[in-house]
Order: structure tokens, then sequence, then C-alpha cells
């Protein structure tokens, strides 16, 4: 009889690379690092009401392709530049994927999209795309799921989310008051306030938990808070809630409990009804409230890929098409544009009637 009492369900457990060697072997570089710092502080200036420019988080789904996701960049820092007065532009640059049950848990986990779980080469990917992203001048916002994954990458990320699943998680809460950007907190996919409200006033407080080092060993993390956490409106099973009414309402749970009341509404998941056809028209009526004057309003999110809807994963990688999801279904860069333009021409119509313009 076998007197082993753990790791029965463990195949293996493989050492990875510490975050320390990774940024040694793939470093930050001084512009980067400029880009970071001051786009977080831009964020930050909208977070809080000292700056009137309107925040938008755009990009794919998820990034399966570091090819794909730098083409879909370089036609987004464009756009960035003609509109940047109005719109601070970042770019949605996602690696993880949480799953209600299965699925591909996305490029850090499985990099080669075959189950095959290379971790240490995704990070590596993860980090040289990144690095890339922000080279152009662009932002850069992720979803952070497994709290180890920070060590490795937020040193180029300039806001973070804590999605739907893991808003509840007291591992995430404790995780993003450490964290140096702004980080958006989504509601639960039940679409009730109470757990932001819980998990703002937990991420803005001073927390000590497990973590992993630099050099990539167990160790003791304190944190001091981080003051500029918010929420992100994305939605519940019931409804969506990017409306005047639900957007009312969750102001008003936010100021009762005492934390942020501004807002990004994203427009899809939930509050499009995952129908990727009435994201643009989600995204319009945000932008309309916060041009009428709600000043909770900063921000929104789109999913938005070079070609719009999904597609599955393939044996044959060839076979599939370029620049489309593999994860949700997304928007075209074409409709893009044209709603980011129409949101820039909307808002700067509202600065212009307030004289700022």
């Amino acid at each position: 009889m076998s007197d082993q009492v753990t790791d029965l369900n463990v195949v293996f457990n493989v050492p990875l690379p510490a975050p320390a060697l990774l940024m040694h072997e793939r470093p930050r570089t001084a512009a980067q690092a400029t880009t970071v710092r001051e786009s977080r502080r831009r964020i930050e200036d909208i977070l809080h009401g000292r700056s009137d420019r309107f925040l938008v988080i755009v990009g794919p789904c998820s990034i399966h392709d570091p090819a794909q996701g730098v083409a879909y960049a370089e036609k987004l820092v464009a756009i960035r530049e003609e509109l940047q007065d109005r719109l601070e532009i970042v770019m949605r640059v996602y690696f993880e994927k949480p799953r209600t049950s299965v699925g591909w848990k996305g490029l850090i986990m499985d990099p080669d999209l075959d189950g095959t779980a290379n971790l240490s080469e995704g990070l590596r990917i993860a980090r040289e795309v990144l690095g890339e992203i922000v080279t152009l001048g662009l932002p850069t916002a992720t979803e952070f799921l497994d709290p180890i994954t920070p060590q490795y990458l937020a040193d180029l990320i300039c806001w973070a989310a804590i999605g739907a699943r893991t808003v509840e998680s007291q591992t995430h809460r404790q995780m993003a008051s450490g964290l140096s950007m702004p980080v958006g907190f989504k509601n639960t996919t039940f679409g009730g306030m109470t757990a932001v409200v819980n998990a703002l006033k937990a991420a803005m407080a001073p927390q000590t938990f497990f973590g992993i080092s630099p050099e990539g060993v167990a160790s003791m993390v304190s944190t001091r808070g981080n003051a500029n956490c918010h929420t992100v409106l994305r939605g519940g099973e019931d409804a969506p809630n990017h409306d005047a009414d639900s957007v009312a309402s969750a102001v008003a749970a936010l100021e009762k409990g005492a934390v942020n009341p501004s807002l990004v509404i994203d427009a899809s998941h939930a509050n499009c009804s995952k129908d990727f056809r009435k994201m643009p028209g989600v995204f319009e009526e945000i932008v309309a409230q916060r041009a009428s004057g709600n000043r909770h309003i900063v921000g929104a999110m789109l999913e938005s890929n070079l070609v719009e809807g999904n597609q599955s994963i393939l044996a044959d990688r060839k076979a599939m098409t370029w620049g489309q999801s593999v994860t949700d279904p997304c928007i075209s860069w074409e409709t893009t544009a044209i709603i980011l333009r129409e949101a820039a021409e909307r808002l700067g119509m509202e600065k212009r009637s307030a004289g700022v313009l």
C-alpha cells in the first residue's frame, strides 16, 4: 500500500522562470516606462475628475496571435493620436481568459492553442507583445486573472480589470490593493453592486497576504492600498445596466458605500446581450449620457478586432481567418473607427458648448 498522501491528482509540477529573470531577459526600456507612467497618470486624472477626456478601453477580446495583436495596435495608435484631445484610448491586451467551465484559457496559459499549456513560453510571448505595443506609444489594458501574473507583466500595463467572476475573490481584492495602475472592478455576472462596493473598499485599504517575490519565492506582501480603483458596469444575467436608471442606481450605491462613484461602462458582454452587432448602439448610448452631462460616466469598453465576429480554433491554423477573435465575437476595425470618431465629435460638441474648445 502506498503511503503517498499529496499530489495524488497532480500530473507534473514544473518550475517557471522567476519574474526577475524574465524581466531581465526582456527588459523594459526607459521610453516604455515613460509611456506607462504618463498613461496611468492621465487615466487617474480622468477617474478623479481632474480631466474631462473620455476613457475608451478598446481592442480584441483576447490576443491569440502576437502578429495580429500588433497589427491591430498599429491601426489603433493612429486613431488615438487623431482623437487624443477628447479620448484617452487604451488598447485591450488580454492574455488570460476566465472560463465558466472549460475552454482555451488564453495566450499565457496555452500559447500554442492546442492544450499543451506551455506556460513559460506564454509569459515570454505576452511580455514581448506588451513591449511592442507600448513602444508604439499605445497604453495597455488587461485583466489579471491569476494573482501571480502581475509580477511578470504589470510594469507594462496602464489599466487593469478584475472580472465579474473574480470580483468577490479576497485574493484578487488583495492583489489589486498592491497594483501600481488604476484597476476597474466589474459587477458580478448577476448584476449586483454589493460585491463591487466591498471590493473597492478592500482594494483601497492596506493589505497583507501571500504572494511571490521577484525572485520567484513565496513571500509576505504588504500594501498601502490602491486609491485608483473604480467600477466597471458590464450588465448582468437579468438585464443590461448601461441605461440611465441603472447608472443612477450604481452611483447611489457607490456613494452610499463612500467609494469612488466614477463609472466605466462595458458596451459588450451582457450590456449588448452578448450580440456584438448591438455593441455600437450601446456605446453610442453610453457616450450620449456623458455628452448630456453625466460626469460619473468617465469611460467605456469595446471588444473590437480587425475582422468582426469570432471563429473556432482549428488544427490547421492557416485555415483560420486572420484578425478574427477566437473567444468572444468582436466588432470590426471599420466599425470601431467610425464609432470612435463619432464619439469624439459628440464629446467635442459638449466641450464647445461648455466653452472648453
